[in-house]
């Protein structure tokens, strides 16, 4: 089964065609300030992107009639469970009225199915950031003006778990209980029972361990405070949580990297914040131990970071009583976004209807 896999991030389309599970084409098509900034609205980019993958795949003798699907990343849609969703036209209303948000991964799903119905092809979108599987109990804050959001790396996360599953142990994903860690920009750790992820921090709006952009929960009467301060403007205290906040306003760079050579050369200072990041993720990764009520067949360490293993380390000295620790370093999402199309197109799941 051959796939066009689509997944398109703030600056960049990255595309890649799929024979099952290899890739036999892969190219990252760049886009600069000036070329987007022309369009008022992320919307607006949709025929301005298409044309480039078009292109990429015209000179790369890739025939759109030999494909068997188009998958899109998933963008900001209603809150849905976790699968492979066939891009009706009710999904493709709400990417482009972006009703939940404006973002570059809402194209996803728009190109893939405009490419798709040219050669009568299904297109799908696979385990979107939106994706809610959260149980009741864990919704509820300490306010009712206030309740709990799933916003998470759904697809990374259950593509490490579903690899795990059968590499480790021989299992299906539906079989097993994890607790997920994925750590990039931002850090989302989720419980995976029996094949949903039941509990999982709000990784974009300020819920969790701190990352290299993002603050993490943060004390909320402090918070309170510099929110009425005068100081700041909404915008402002908005990029504090998220864009300006953890490793960029602890230590002035959000390169992880940067700050585990810092550490490892004698800067004490971001020694301590590095440790300091690992020890929130340890916590979190026991907090949602907790919920899976000690259950756990293993612990998963995924994203950018892992692939530091000394940070790896710190995080499994603290949480090996739990579980067997296992790292599958970066987030291979083209790869993943493969594997959803596949799962449906081999007829192991059925393809999912958004409504």
């Amino acid at each position: 089964m051959k796939q066009l896999i689509i997944n398109p991030g703030s600056t960049s389309t990255k595309i890649a065609v799929f024979e099952d599970e290899k890739s036999i084409f892969e190219k990252t098509l760049r886009h600069s300030n000036e070329e987007l900034g022309v369009y008022a609205k992320v919307a607006d980019q949709f025929e301005f992107r298409k044309n480039l993958i078009l292109e990429a795949l015209k000179e790369n003798n890739i025939a759109a009639e030999s494909l068997n699907a188009v998958v899109g990343r998933g963008g900001l849609l209603k809150p849905i469970e976790g699968g492979t969703y066939l891009v009706n036209d009710e999904l493709v209303e709400d990417l482009k009225a972006s009703k939940m948000g404006e973002h570059a991964s809402n194209l996803g799903g728009l190109i893939a199915r405009s490419i798709a119905e040219e050669v009568n092809i299904p297109a799908f979108i696979v385990d979107p950031v939106v994706v809610d599987e959260i149980e009741d109990v864990a919704r509820i804050s300490g306010h009712p003006n206030f309740e709990r959001i799933s916003i998470w790396h759904a697809l990374n996360q259950k593509a490490v778990a579903r690899r795990a599953a059968s590499e480790k142990f021989n299992k299906k994903y539906e079989d097993m209980n994890f607790v997920v860690a994925h750590l990039g920009g931002g850090i989302s750790v989720g419980a995976h029972r029996k094949g949903k992820a039941i509990d999982v921090n709000n990784a974009l709006n300020g819920e969790g361990p701190f990352s290299p952009e993002r603050s993490g929960t943060l004390p909320a009467e402090q918070l309170v405070k510099t929110c009425f301060s005068g100081q700041y403007t909404e915008q402002e205290i908005k990029k504090m949580i998220v864009g300006k906040g953890g490793l960029s306003a602890l230590l002035g760079t959000n390169n992880a990297k940067e700050v585990s050579d810092r550490a490892a050369s004698g800067d004490e200072k971001a020694e301590l914040i590095y440790k300091a990041m690992a020890y929130q993720i340890a916590k979190a990764i026991g907090e949602y131990a907790v919920v899976l009520d000690g259950d756990v067949d293993a612990i998963l360490i995924t994203g950018g970071i892992a692939y530091d293993k000394e940070f790896v380390k710190i995080i499994e000295n603290k949480v090996k009583f739990i579980a067997e620790v296992i790292a599958y370093p970066g987030e291979d999402e083209l790869l993943a976004l493969a594997e959803g199309g596949l799962r449906v197109l081999n007829k192991e799941e059925e393809a999912k209807q958004y409504k």
